[in-house]
């Protein structure tokens, strides 16, 4: 449903999967896949879907997606934003303090971006808003770039996210940075005739004569020039964490309508840049991200990589096994025997992961992230994150407090998530069983 002019690897994949297409008043079919946001058009439909049908949007995502809310959300690595003329008053407070900063003002739809002065500001132009201008930006080869990560939520409450760790997409501004002239968008703002990686000169050895990705070419050469890229990694993680954590119970307020949170995810880009002290921010989350070749045929492999693990991970190249949770015991879920065997109650953190204190909706949520873990392919997750704490006292606390959502508690479903993946990314060892089924 929607422009299916970008969407010919989408149904590439379908196809492969053994997919034929159907009209959404079959009430048989098996997966939508919409390019628009089709809650509004399809409410009626979507409400009462059946256990094996899936949508690939969440009701709500426009928190995370919408790049007026995104910017003005007051969230880490999002530089600062004010909606226009609706704080206009905090725009002039901050105004007031840095009168030396750029900004740029635009439209939410992203268009008629103009750098100017705090003086200069249109504080009467409706329906825009003014945000920070990173204006050190990292360079290669003098060219301003942006990295776009691709992004699956695959449940709210409790939250479970992905990101694509085989490949990024790397998009370089045709012309360089410096000298650095307003009136020459192109140097500073990443458009749809961007410069690819394989035409940006130091990179070429690594992309195109050696084979590398372009995620590992970027790293290859950050290191030849002596600079770590990891730094840039573990912020770029810890910025999708905090930006779906933040708007978590915002989206699980929209879900209630509906029959079942469990028949959505989610794929969504986020594009970064850096700064040159290594620093990363935020500067737009996009629904229904480019997944057509078209204009760069080279990026077909990116695309359909992604796709594939996509299909992998949420379940679509296997939906056939409805009742496949069946095949996923308490057995693939229970962690520290030991522990366990010590605990009279379930008052302690520790005992909360305990076969006997877990609920039902914590052993269905267990039990889906335990499938997903183990057909995730090259989706590597992020919340819950990896990170291992060996002391269940040094669990909650730090996820308390960097993590805290607008309502300033993270769910129970949440802490149990994570305390136990951390457990099992220890512990477990895990065989993929993964069944390719096709529909006719």
């Amino acid at each position: 449903q929607g422009d299916f002019s970008c969407l010919h690897h989408v149904r590439e994949s379908f196809e492969y999967h053994g997919y034929t297409e159907s009209s959404v008043n079959d009430s048989n079919w098996d997966v939508l896949w919409s390019h628009d946001y089709p809650f509004k058009i399809l409410y009626s439909k979507l409400k009462n879907l059946k256990a094996h049908q899936k949508v690939n949007h969440f009701p709500g995502i426009g928190h995370i997606t919408n790049k007026m809310d995104l910017a003005s959300s007051a969230i880490p690595y999002i530089p600062k934003a004010f909606k226009i003329p609706e704080q206009k008053e905090a725009f002039l407070a901050f105004a007031s303090n840095n009168t030396h900063k750029k900004l740029i003002q635009k439209s939410n739809e992203h268009r008629g971006i103009k750098i100017v002065g705090v003086e200069e500001v249109n504080l009467s132009a409706a329906g825009s808003f003014v945000q920070e201008f990173i204006d050190d930006p990292l360079l290669v080869d003098g060219h301003k770039f942006d990295i776009g990560v691709y992004t699956v939520i695959t449940s709210f409450d409790p939250l479970r996210v992905y990101i694509y760790n085989g490949e990024m997409l790397f998009r370089y501004c045709p012309e360089e940075y410096y000298p650095f002239d307003p009136d020459k968008v192109t140097s500073y703002v990443v458009e749809n005739d961007y410069l690819p990686t394989w035409k940006v000169p130091s990179l070429k050895k690594y992309y195109v004569d050696l084979g590398y990705s372009m995620k590992d070419t970027f790293n290859s050469y950050m290191l030849e020039i002596g600079r770590k890229p990891d730094i840039i990694w573990k912020q770029i993680e810890d910025a999708i964490r905090t930006i779906c954590l933040k708007k978590e119970p915002l989206i699980t307020k929209l879900l209630t309508p509906y029959n079942s949170k469990k028949h959505f995810f989610e794929m969504i880009r986020f594009d970064f840049i850096v700064d040159n002290n290594l620093n990363v921010y935020v500067m737009e989350a996009n629904m229904s991200p480019n997944l057509s070749s078209a204009h760069f045929p080279p990026n077909s492999s990116l695309y359909m990589e992604v796709l594939l693990n996509l299909f992998s991970l949420v379940g679509l190249a296997n939906t056939r096994f409805v009742n496949f949770e069946k095949y996923i015991t308490d057995k693939n879920i229970v962690v520290t025997p030991s522990e366990c065997a010590k605990c009279s109650s379930c008052v302690l953190p520790e005992c909360q992961l305990c076969l006997t204190c877990l609920t039902p909706e914590s052993k269905l949520n267990l039990k889906d992230a335990y499938l997903e873990h183990i057909n995730k392919r090259d989706f590597k997750r992020v919340f819950p994150p990896t990170k291992v704490y060996f002391i269940y006292e040094n669990v909650i606390t730090p996820i308390r407090e960097k993590y805290q959502n607008p309502f300033d508690v993270i769910h129970l479903e949440n802490l149990i998530m994570s305390i136990d993946f951390f457990v099992l990314d220890i512990n477990s060892v895990f065989c993929c069983k993964l069944s390719i089924c096709y529909f006719a």
